[in-house]
């Protein structure tokens, strides 16, 4: 059986997703959240750190699970209840988590953003949108019909994007925010976006966007940042030559 360092493949991460440079929402606890005995012989992507999750990992029999969003975005103490079930389960099997939220986000090759904007054939894309101290989307020019580019984001995340058509039916000037940036959905506009894809946002962005003349292409928080754990898992397991699995958990939202 193939078998990798735990300390080995952290150093990796870190390094490569720059965990110490990149500012994150303290919640994140960007970096290992929990280590196992110091070996991983199968690795596990998912977007959410969960009971749930962690109960499909343990199933999977892997021992290093990379998720986006972590175990700690709310309280977890004291241990008890589910909480003590999820730390028991964590134990007891052995099984390591590895978190990166907006450093794997912002990454150039294998974050959300960098292949999500690849899968939809989006080019030139420049940073944009400053949060916690560095630009974590993307924009572009180019012309392409709102219709067209739903049907690829659907195609892409396998969901059906909800579309609130507020601008112009061709797109010319297109942002990118991966997850739940519906909220500044303001600010992106004055950024000089007609059209804005990202995951999820409020009720009152519907009537907002159609003041402010915008497209918006809601793709689902979870199925928009599926793309960076698959990333960064096959890259692991190629490097460090040990098997990686995809656990999808969607949420719907």
């Amino acid at each position: 059986m193939p078998k990798a360092s735990l300390p080995a493949i952290i150093n990796h991460c870190d390094k490569i997703l720059r965990i110490c440079d990149i500012g994150d929402y303290d919640g994140a606890v960007n970096g290992l959240q929990m280590e196992n005995s110091g070996t991983v012989t199968r690795i596990a992507a998912t977007v959410d750190a969960s009971l749930a999750t962690v109960k499909m990992a343990v199933t999977a029999k892997v021992d290093l699970l990379v998720v986006h969003h972590g175990l700690f975005w709310g309280p977890r103490q004291p241990w008890t209840g589910k909480s003590h079930e999820l730390l028991r389960l964590l134990v007891e099997n052995n099984l390591a988590v590895y978190s990166s939220h907006l450093p794997l986000d912002v990454h150039p090759r294998l974050g959300n953003n960098a292949v999500l904007a690849n899968l939809l054939g989006l080019e030139n894309m420049k940073p944009f949108f400053f949060n916690h101290g560095q630009a974590v989307g993307l924009r572009t020019r180019q012309r392409i019909s709102r219709a067209e580019l739903a049907k690829k984001l659907g195609r892409a995340t396998g969901v059906k994007p909800k579309l609130i058509p507020g601008g112009k039916e061709t797109c010319e000037r297109i942002g990118l925010i991966t997850g739940g940036a519906g909220g500044d959905l303001k600010t992106v506009a004055a950024a000089g976006v007609d059209t804005f894809i990202t995951g999820e946002g409020p009720h009152w962005t519907f009537a907002m966007a159609e003041e402010l003349g915008v497209n918006v292409l809601y793709g689902g928080h979870y199925a928009t940042e599926t793309f960076g754990v698959k990333a960064l898992a096959a890259a692991l397991a190629k490097k460090f030559k040990v098997p990686w699995v995809f656990l999808d958990h969607p949420t719907g939202l």
